[in-house]
C-alpha cells in the first residue's frame, strides 16, 4: 500500500506531507526522466527534452499535489503526474524553441497527449510532420507510462471523456499559439469564439489560458481512485476546474512573465486587460470564483488547498516583484485571506532553501 493517506488532512500537514515526502518522489521520477532525455539520439530533440525538465520541474511539483488527495496511491499518482508534466514541457519546447511554425506538426506532436489519457488507443507516429523525429522511443514511453497508470483507476471510465477534452483543447492552444506571429492571433480567435457562448463569463483570451492548464487532468486522475465516484461528481469537478482554477493557473503564470515576454513578442494573455486595474479585478474574480466553487466539490478543503498553493506559487517568485506588476501582486495577496499569506511565506522559504 504506497497511500500516504485515505482521509482528509488538516492544511498543516499536508503542506508537511508535500514538502518532506512528495517532493523527494517529484525528484526521483524527474531524475529517471532526465536520465532518459540525455540518452536522445538527435541532439535537437536531446537538448529540448533536457532542458525542459530542467528549467521546469517546479511545474511538476506543483501537480503532484494530488498525490495527496484522500484515497490515492501517491507513488502511483506521482508516476502518472510526472510523465504527463513532462511530455507537456518537452512538446511546449519543441513548438517553441526550434523555429519550426507549422501547424499540422504541431497538432500531430500533441496527439501524445491525448492518446496517453486513453489507455486503449494505439500510438501514432507523433514525429510524422515535425523535422526532427529521432528520440529514441522517449516520447512514446512517456505515453505510455500514463496509459499504464489509468489501467489500474477503478473509475478512469467515468472521467476518460472530460478527461480527453480539455486534453484535445491544451492541444488546440498549443498548436495555434505557436503560430507565426501574423497568423496566431486570428487563428486563435476563430477557435475561441464558438466556445464563448457557453463560457459567457470569460474574454478571448482567459478561455484560451484555462485551456492551457492540466491541472484538471490531475484532479480527475485522482478522483478515479474512487471506485464510488459518480457521473455528478465527475461534472462538478470540471466545472470547478474548467475553467475557474485552471484559468487562475495559467493567467498566474502570465502574470508574473509579463515583461520577459513583452521582450521576447511571446503571446501573453494577461497583456491583453486594458490597464493594471482591470488585471487586478479579472485575477479577482478567478480567485473568487475558484474558492466559490471549490465549496461545492468532495474535500473542499483539499481544492481550496489547491487554489491558495498556486497562488502562494507564483506571486512567491521574483518576477512578481517587478515594477510593473508589484502593487498588483501586494493586492492579490492581501485580497486573498491569511491562508494564501501562510503559503505565500512558506513558499518564499521553499524558493530560499532553493526546494522550489
Amino acid at each position: 500500500m504506497n497511500t500516504l493517506f485515505v482521509v482528509p488532512m488538516n492544511r498543516p500537514k499536508l503542506i508537511y506531507q508535500f514538502v518532506s515526502k512528495v517532493f523527494p518522489m517529484v525528484k526521483q521520477e524527474l531524475n529517471k526522466w532526465q536520465r532518459r532525455a540525455a540518452q536522445l539520439p538527435d541532439a535537437s530533440l536531446r537538448l529540448q527534452a533536457s532542458e525542459s525538465i530542467r528549467l521546469k520541474a517546479f511545474h511538476c511539483q506543483g501537480g503532484s499535489i494530488f498525490a495527496l488527495y484522500p484515497g490515492v496511491k501517491s507513488f502511483d499518482a506521482i508516476q502518472f503526474i510526472v510523465a504527463y508534466q513532462t511530455m507537456s514541457d518537452y512538446l511546449d519546447n519543441l513548438v517553441d524553441s526550434l523555429e519550426v511554425q507549422d501547424e499540422l506538426a504541431f497538432y500531430q506532436l500533441h496527439l501524445a497527449m491525448q492518446e496517453a489519457l486513453d489507455p486503449r488507443a494505439v500510438l501514432s507516429d507523433y514525429y510524422l510532420y515535425y523535422p526532427y523525429r529521432d528520440d529514441g522511443g522517449y516520447l512514446n514511453r512517456l505515453v505510455k507510462t500514463c496509459q499504464e497508470s489509468l489501467r489500474k483507476l477503478p473509475s478512469y471510465e467515468l472521467v476518460r471523456e472530460e478527461a480527453l477534452e480539455l486534453a484535445k483543447l491544451y492541444s488546440h492552444l498549443q498548436t495555434y499559439k505557436h503560430l507565426a506571429l501574423v497568423d496566431r492571433e486570428s487563428v486563435m480567435l476563430n477557435w475561441i469564439k464558438p466556445y464563448l457562448s457557453v463560457y459567457s463569463e470569460l474574454t478571448s483570451w482567459e478561455f484560451a489560458a484555462a485551456t492551457g492548464s492540466t491541472l484538471g487532468v490531475f484532479c480527475l486522475y485522482a478522483a478515479a481512485y474512487n471506485p464510488q465516484l459518480s457521473a455528478r461528481h465527475v461534472e462538478k469537478i470540471k466545472q470547478t476546474y474548467f475553467p475557474w482554477i485552471c484559468g487562475l493557473h495559467i493567467l498566474l503564470d502570465y502574470f508574473i512573465d509579463l515583461r520577459e515576454d513583452k521582450e521576447t513578442n511571446q503571446l501573453n494573455f494577461v497583456a491583453y486587460y486594458e490597464d493594471n486595474a482591470m488585471t487586478s479585478r479579472r485575477l479577482h474574480l478567478f480567485i473568487e470564483n475558484s474558492f466559490k466553487q471549490a465549496e461545492r466539490l468532495d474535500y473542499p478543503k483539499f481544492h481550496k488547498a489547491v487554489v491558495q498553493g498556486l497562488l502562494a506559487m507564483y506571486l512567491s517568485d521574483k518576477k512578481s516583484m517587478d515594477i510593473d506588476i508589484r502593487s498588483m501582486t501586494k493586492y492579490l495577496l492581501k485580497a486573498s485571506g491569511l491562508g494564501v499569506n501562510l503559503m505565500y511565506r512558506l513558499c518564499c522559504y521553499l524558493r530560499k532553501m532553493k526546494l522550489l
